[in-house]
């Protein structure tokens, strides 16, 4: 009885304050293993130290889930994103060393353009042969998760591409690799204003629409804890002195790509054609090409935008690690899909968020970064991080049945 009445109050609160139950749930679980490490681990996990080194580690599963989420909207499923990191580093590592004279102040450019191509062109290869040939994704990710981590070692015969260009380093929240004090305010401002502005225009839509609206009570409410955790995320940072250098690091660099990353897989996925493609896409597959969408071709173009974000998060941890090495990304891909799934996204397709993805990606590694600090072993961590995985398929078709 009391257990039916706890969780009858749980959803009460959540359609009380308008709130997905699945994200609000997950916003729970990743404050209380938060709390749980930083007991076990005596405070070094909400140490600014800690934060910061999480802040940049996330931003690489992040980045990736905000591609994959539209990948399993669609119905399909890529398993080769871990193996591409490992694959696109050592093709911009190589093109670095070999080919580049060290020293040359456009060689990080050059090598991120070269990996961006390398991304993109693997994505088109993916996608022609799961859209217009008609193989599974399974099986075509999985052949490209054997082939790209062993094309990795193929190319370099397993020698770790290093030194790379310092100016290359500095996109991996390297030295020099963060904005700083001032500008970490900034952006901490701004952000503030941006949610402000977007929950106020989001509010006039829905009456505008006769929807129902949140009271200005919890509106105002949700607002100040929004805006409380930003600019105490901005403190938390710029609290943290990195050595040999002068004022608090701020923001790194790769956290900025996932925000600027994030913001436009957004875009994509709520105000474009091609989004709501995707979406009608994984709702029925049937139903949208008999009604006039070109599924190949969207199909297509999500296995396109993997590989291209999938060479972006390649560009951030190459240049965090600092050198270029083939097993980088091992078992990667299963994090990207768990924070996807954990993120609210049904592996039946049709439903999926990208903020909900990135959530999902900081539940994840936070995880990981907690099991370290307390010193779990890896083999270990895997294990835990399986277990998460079959949970979050697992409450997804309990969710999928209850709705």
């Amino acid at each position: 009885m009391d257990k039916e009445k706890n969780k009858n109050f749980f959803v009460r609160l959540t359609n009380f304050l308008d709130l997905d139950t699945r994200l609000f749930g997950l916003i729970f679980a990743t404050a209380l293993i938060w709390i749980c490490f930083n007991f076990l681990t005596g405070g070094i996990f909400f140490s600014p130290r800690n934060l910061f080194n999480l802040t940049a580690q996330f931003s690489v599963v992040g980045i990736m889930a905000t591609g994959m989420v539209l990948i399993i909207v669609a119905r399909n499923i890529d398993l080769s994103v871990g193996s591409l990191l490992g694959f696109i580093g050592i093709c911009g590592g190589m093109f670095q060393i070999n080919i580049l004279e060290y020293g040359n102040n456009f060689n990080w450019l050059y090598a991120c353009l070269l990996m961006l191509v390398v991304g993109t062109l693997i994505g088109i290869f993916q996608g022609l042969l799961v859209a217009y040939f008609g193989i599974a994704a399974f099986i075509v990710t999985l052949g490209g998760l054997l082939i790209y981590r062993n094309g990795a070692w193929a190319l370099s015969r397993g020698v770790t591409q290093a030194p790379l260009d310092e100016n290359f380093l500095i996109i991996g929240g390297g030295r020099g690799g963060t904005i700083g004090e001032f500008w970490t305010w900034v952006v901490g401002i701004v952000a503030c204003l941006i949610v402000i502005f977007y929950a106020f225009y989001i509010r006039r839509r829905r009456i505008s629409y006769n929807f129902k609206v949140r009271k200005m009570w919890v509106e105002i409410m949700l607002l100040f804890i929004w805006v409380s955790i930003i600019l105490g995320f901005a403190y938390m940072l710029n609290s943290y002195q990195r050595p040999k250098t002068d004022g608090g690091a701020g923001i790194p660099i790769p956290f900025l790509i996932l925000v600027a990353v994030s913001a436009m897989m957004t875009l994509i996925a709520n105000f474009t054609k091609f989004g709501r493609y995707v979406y009608a896409i994984g709702g029925n597959p049937e139903s949208a090409e008999l009604s006039g969408i070109n599924v190949k071709k969207i199909i297509m173009m999500s296995f396109i935008l993997m590989g291209f974000l999938s060479a972006i998060a390649s560009i951030v941890v190459t240049a965090r690690i600092g050198a270029a090495a083939t097993v980088t990304g091992t078992m990667t891909e299963l994090n990207v899909i768990a924070a996807a799934v954990i993120g609210g996204t049904s592996l039946a397709g049709g439903v999926g968020t990208v903020y909900g993805a990135v959530l999902g990606a900081l539940f994840m590694q936070s995880l990981e970064n907690g099991m370290v600090l307390i010193g779990i072993p890896t083999p270990i961590q895997k294990i835990v991080i399986g277990f998460v995985l079959i949970f979050a398929v697992w409450l997804d078709s309990m969710y999928r049945r209850k709705k």
